[in-house]
């Protein structure tokens, strides 16, 4: 397996686990929840394949990836806590999987023959747009949309600096290891130090 495989299974599984999270603060039943989280795991990757014409989608046949959605589900709703306490988990596994899917998505669309530019639009979309989804789902104001946010301004300068290092003699693995933390970092710090995009 390949570190490109690993980390688009362990932002599977992540945004899995985030939307199923959200679901269980709605107050959803299992199998509302497992909608939400095949959902935020799958429909950034969708679009993404859709636009540049993968056929089929990465997930049609992917029983290992099918696994790894159910398993946040079933982890998720057996979980006792309070549903308080979630908004941080929800966060941070948040802020994990859109920097692993800026990465991933990125290096799918290189490997598609798209062009630089056109990649870090599309790591961009495979990073957010299945929040998106997810968040329309639970009737909230997607992160995407979000007033000032770093959310997807993250994931556009942790995929640029992997553009960039592509030049270099930086080897690809930590490359891809580089954009994941970077997109992780900027999305917690914006958070932490309230750092915002101007109005227009």
């Amino acid at each position: 397996m390949t570190l490109l495989n690993i980390i688009t299974y362990s932002g599977t599984f992540v945004f899995a686990l985030t939307g199923a999270l959200k679901a269980r603060r709605h107050k959803m039943d299992i199998f509302g929840g497992l909608v939400v989280a095949f959902a935020t795991a799958y429909g950034g990757g969708t679009v993404r394949d859709l636009l540049i014409g993968v056929r089929p989608v990465n997930w049609v046949n992917d029983y290992f990836a099918l696994g790894l959605v159910f398993a946040a589900s079933i982890i998720t709703f057996l979980v006792k806590e309070g549903v308080n306490k979630f908004s941080k988990t929800i966060f941070f596994s948040d802020a994990l999987g859109i920097g692993l899917f800026t990465a991933a998505g990125i290096e799918v669309a290189l490997l598609n023959g798209v062009n630089d530019a056109y990649a870090l639009i599309m790591g961009v979309i495979s990073a957010t747009f299945g929040g998106l989804i997810a968040d329309i789902f639970c009737n909230n104001v997607p992160d995407l949309f979000k007033k000032g946010e770093l959310y997807a301004t993250a994931c556009a300068i942790g995929g640029g600096i992997y553009l960039l290092l592509q030049n270099t003699p930086v080897p690809k693995d930590i490359n891809l290891i580089i954009c994941v933390v970077l997109v992780l970092v900027i999305r917690i710090l914006s958070n932490k130090k309230r750092l915002r995009l101007p109005d227009i």
